[in-house]
């Protein structure tokens, strides 16, 4: 399957030479015989030729929150159109979602093919105005991301575009053109890092991360805090002090707990661990560090600047507005905030009352699910009631969306009741962390 749909890549230019296609997307720059796929696996040469093997091929399109994308700045609470490509041009041995990353190791039954119509309609008849580009970095995936950009603007659905970034400027300028929001995953200050463990350089993220900084497009930063390699406190003081440097104060900092994966068992990330690099980053002058993939109340709430006032409340992917009105200021004091699109930050209405509900505790760690509805044409609608709160959450899920995240909202939430439309059936697979799509 990987071969069987190809497209003309963009970024290249053939060597004669050397006889070669030399590839200008990443900074690898893979220089490829005819026949040689470079170190993506989904991009090759063919007759000296470079073509994209992986156009238009993606996980399945799944219904989220922004705040899985760690963008906590832009619209919190937002739905978003999560797809992620094949392959990758890292190889990261602790990667979260290695069986769709890494070619060799794929299941082709977990590959959907998609148009840039069909995403956009996707988008547009579930009401999901924010597509996100994510889980397999999108970046070997520019062909189709910057054409379905590009319609996706024309419908009014913004883009988010989440990345390691090991790009080249002028593919990056392109991107720039047509995304709206950027979430760049950081790995580490440590060059030796990069080039042992990822098996790329750490420099050419820098300059892309400069380089949109300087566009003015919406910008988040997270960092992966991995045990045993990048977990140390002067870890997290190198990467505050750059940001801090280059690009400003106000720009967030995410630090995210992993799970062991792949090639890497060490024990997941420990919540002191993550708790004094959010220190160390606000001692170092960020004004904005937020936690992620842990579930415990007050460690990636936005407070006013000037009052302290809780502005967004936030457990694991849950967000409550405490303090915004319509105009993204603080109601306690009038303090204009660093959130954008505050007024989106609406409660779901109620759709129906469920035929039927299914039980499901959080237990053994786990705090997420992907809920996978059986495939068709008709709308249908879950209701999502916590318990022991009660509190429910409505969603409808129209053509073309077949699967959903759900999380754990409070701290005593112990599990959910899943209301279900008459005759229809459902699948829950287990979410390790927010950037973990389950196969």
């Amino acid at each position: 399957m990987i071969r069987d749909k190809k497209k003309i890549a963009d970024y290249w230019h053939f060597d004669t030479n050397k006889n070669k296609v030399i590839c200008h997307l990443c900074p690898r720059n893979c220089q490829l015989k005819n026949g040689q796929d470079g170190f993506c696996r989904v991009r090759g040469n063919i007759e000296n030729t470079l073509y994209s093997f992986n156009y238009g091929k993606s996980i399945e399109a799944t219904l989220e929150t922004i705040e899985t994308e760690a963008v906590y700045h832009y619209r919190p609470g937002a739905k978003i159109l999560s797809l992620g490509n094949i392959g990758c041009m890292m190889a990261c041995s602790f990667c979260q979602n290695w069986q769709t990353s890494q070619v060799k190791h794929l299941n082709t039954s977990n590959v959907k093919l998609y148009t840039p119509q069909e995403v956009v309609d996707k988008a547009l008849k579930n009401n999901i105005d924010i597509i996100s580009w994510t889980y397999n970095d999108p970046v070997v995936w520019q062909e189709f991301v910057v054409e379905t950009s590009i319609l996706a603007k024309a419908n009014g659905i913004k883009t988010l575009y989440k990345s390691a970034l090991y790009i080249e400027s002028e593919p990056l300028a392109e991107l720039i053109d047509v995304i709206d929001i950027f979430s760049i995953s950081l790995k580490s200050m440590d060059d030796n890092l990069y080039r042992k463990v990822s098996k790329g350089r750490l420099q050419p993220v820098l300059d892309g991360i400069k380089q949109i900084a300087k566009s003015g497009k919406h910008l988040e930063i997270s960092q992966l805090v991995v045990t045993g390699l990048n977990d140390t406190p002067e870890d997290a003081i190198k990467t505050a002090k750059w940001i801090v440097k280059n690009i400003g104060t106000k720009i967030p900092l995410h630090f995210v707990a992993y799970h062991p994966s792949f090639e890497y068992h060490e024990p997941r990330t420990g919540t002191e661990k993550l708790l004094e690099a959010r220190d160390l980053a606000l001692a170092e002058g960020i004004e904005y560090s937020y936690l992620g993939n842990i579930y415990h109340n007050d460690v990636s709430n936005t407070v006013c600047p000037s009052c302290g006032h809780i502005l967004v409340q936030r457990f694991g992917l849950t967000v409550h507005n405490r303090g915004l009105d319509d105009n993204n200021h603080c109601t306690n004091c009038g303090q204009a905030s660093p959130i954008t699109g505050a007024a989106a930050m609406k409660k779901n209405t109620k759709i129906s009352k469920p035929h039927r509900q299914l039980n499901y505790n959080w237990e053994n760690g786990i705090n997420s699910i992907h809920i996978l509805m059986n495939e068709q044409n008709t709308s249908r609608h879950l209701t999502i009631q916590r318990i022991p709160s009660g509190e429910t959450d409505y969603y409808e899920m129209n053509e073309g969306v077949d699967r959903l995240i759900i999380s754990r909202s409070l701290d005593d939430e112990t599990g959910i009741l899943i209301g279900l439309d008459k005759n229809m059936n459902i699948r829950v697979l287990p979410v390790l962390d927010r950037a973990h799509f389950p196969v």
